[in-house]
């Protein structure tokens, strides 16, 4: 005979399996979203969905700790990297509200190591990433630093910063993000209060919100119980993985330390205010108008915008292995929090995704297929493919692409290789990346272009092939005050090759005449008057015309 089911199991059954036709509980959506995340060799995800700030469904899927079997919980406590900003921002917030600084104090009453640029910059440019100062992390790479091998503090920030004598751009001008602002409001805090930055908020955010497994991580030798350890690809270590933490001691743009369960907490307070009352709160949401009178959707430490017709606030994280998402509904009233310990995670996906479950009657359709990267591919031939390839350049230093026909295939060769799919119209899957980009000619004859989302555009030049004896005038050593380093170039087998006392060596792509990409920067070539190379000016995405002078006077013919 059959053992007899108890009738509480039978009840549950009933009511918790779905009927014929009817959609699945929200719970199991939910469990679908991360079903990839199983076993005892996956890194994986903690979550949290949120209603009204009270957890409504909790979970953990894949493995804490790979080399103890230790699985992922909601209270696994992780790297929740760039999720801090908004804390840090709160930390400012209840200074403001005491009085004691100004969202329009210039930074430099609080920290005189930043150099005086000619004009101010307040609290509000660096909250808003609108003041032009140059980014902590791309400075750091371009002077040697390496991820993950050497330990940066907040006193290595203070010192790169204090040695640039320019700004990308003037305070208030455009956005771009900036890690830097965050670093130094949390320099501002230690000062105005006396307390490290994890001291106060621990005392005045997370005490009160009952958050007793979070806090600012200043001190990366610390023991943290039921840490969630973080991962990256590598083929030949077990699992085809290897250990990927962040090894700084920065806070303030980075380095909250918290859980999926204690995120609810922080999620109630947009709701109660009860650390830094409504007018706190409101203020975080402000949003800044530029010079140009143009309103940019971050605001404080939050980035706002919509998902299917919903308006949303949160942000998310990514440092080493570490990726995060935390994201909220606020009309809706929910909240989802993604905790991940993989770099491929897409925490951001993923919350969305959950979120659908118990939001997906009030969200707007997802839009046709064909319209997106899900659109069927359209075949190009061979010569449709080449006269694509080159380098495109956008308005901004930096904004370089070097795209090129390999194995049939059109990719971008500065982003990894990643593939361009296309989609007809001169239409572009970028493959892995949800997004969908125009290239092509405008106009009858015109300039090839490539148009990204948001409007920017990148126009082609035809590949610079110069020869070895051209690239002998690069050759010698070049010196940066700004970084307080030295790169040495080397023409060896035909081909300009870059050399550093910490990093590897790595060959100069021609780009356009003078200019070359190497280590994912832009280098452009100046010249004296006598037609002498004398320098270069470093950039990428985040930093801009960071100046190197050649050490050897009178060569570079």
């Amino acid at each position: 005979m059959c053992p007899r089911t108890p009738i509480a199991t039978v009840v549950a059954l009933l009511v918790t399996a779905p009927l014929a036709g009817q959609s699945p509980p929200p719970e199991a959506m939910v469990d679908s979203v991360f079903a990839d995340l199983r076993g005892p060799t996956s890194p994986g995800c903690a979550v949290s969905v949120m209603r009204e700030g009270a957890p409504i469904y909790e979970q953990g899927y894949g493995m804490a700790n790979l080399e103890y079997g230790i699985p992922i919980t909601p209270r696994s406590v992780f790297h929740v990297a760039s999720v801090s900003k908004h804390f840090t921002a709160m930390a400012i917030e209840l200074l403001v509200n005491e009085g004691r600084v100004s969202w329009d104090d210039d930074i430099r009453t609080y920290v005189p190591e930043v150099p005086d640029f000619g004009t101010p910059i307040t609290l509000r440019h660096l909250v808003h990433h609108v003041s032009g100062i140059r980014d902590q992390w791309s400075l750091l790479s371009m002077a040697g630093w390496r991820w993950e091998a050497d330990v940066v503090t907040q006193k290595d920030v203070l010192d790169v910063t204090s040695r640039q004598t320019a700004l990308n751009f003037p305070p208030g001008e455009r956005y771009l993000y900036s890690n830097t602002g965050f670093t130094l409001m949390a320099v501002v805090v230690e000062r105005v209060t006396g307390q490290t930055l994890r001291e106060f908020t621990t005392e005045r955010l997370f005490e009160p919100l009952g958050m007793e497994d979070t806090h600012f991580h200043d001190d990366h030798e610390m023991i943290v119980r039921n840490r969630a350890w973080a991962y990256a690809p590598d083929p030949d270590g077990l699992f085809g993985l290897k250990n990927s933490i962040p090894d700084f001691d920065v806070v303030g743009a980075t380095s909250l330390f918290t859980t999926a369960h204690d995120l609810a907490a922080w999620d109630r307070n947009f709701i109660t205010g009860q650390v830094g009352g409504e007018v706190a709160i409101e203020r975080l949401r402000t949003r800044y108008t530029l010079n140009d009178g143009e309103e940019i959707g971050y605001t404080h430490g939050l980035s706002t915008g919509t998902y299917r017709g919903l308006r949303t606030e949160g942000h998310g994280g990514a440092d080493a292995g570490y990726r995060s998402d935390f994201v909220r509904f606020p009309d809706e009233g929910l909240s989802v929090a993604v905790l991940c310990n993989f770099p491929s995670a897409n925490p951001g996906g993923r919350a969305r995704r959950a979120a659908e479950a118990y939001l997906g009657d009030r969200m707007e359709p997802e839009g046709d297929a064909s319209a997106g990267p899900g659109g069927a591919t359209v075949p190009l031939t061979p010569e449709a493919l080449a006269s694509l390839a080159g380098v495109y350049r956008g308005e901004l230093p930096g904004q370089l692409d070097r795209i090129a026909v390999v194995d049939d295939t059109l990719r971008v060769i500065t982003r990894g290789r990643v593939a361009l799919r296309p989609l007809g119209d001169h239409r572009f899957d970028v493959v892995g990346e949800g997004v969908v980009v125009t290239l092509g000619p405008v106009g009858e004859g015109g300039a090839v272009v490539l148009r990204v989302p948001g409007g920017e555009e990148y126009v082609r030049f035809d590949a610079w092939d110069p020869s070895p004896e051209e690239l002998a005038a690069f050759a010698g050593t070049f010196h940066s005050r700004e970084l307080g380093t030295d790169y040495r170039f080397e023409v060896e087998g035909g081909v300009l090759r870059f050399h550093h006392r910490k990093l590897e060596s790595a060959p100069l792509r021609p780009t356009f005449q003078d200019g070359f990409l190497v280590r994912g920067n832009s280098v452009e070539f100046t010249r004296d008057s006598a037609g002498r190379v004398d320098g270069f000016r470093l950039s990428q995405g985040r930093v801009w015309n960071v100046r190197f002078d050649r050490m050897d006077p009178g060569a570079g013919g």
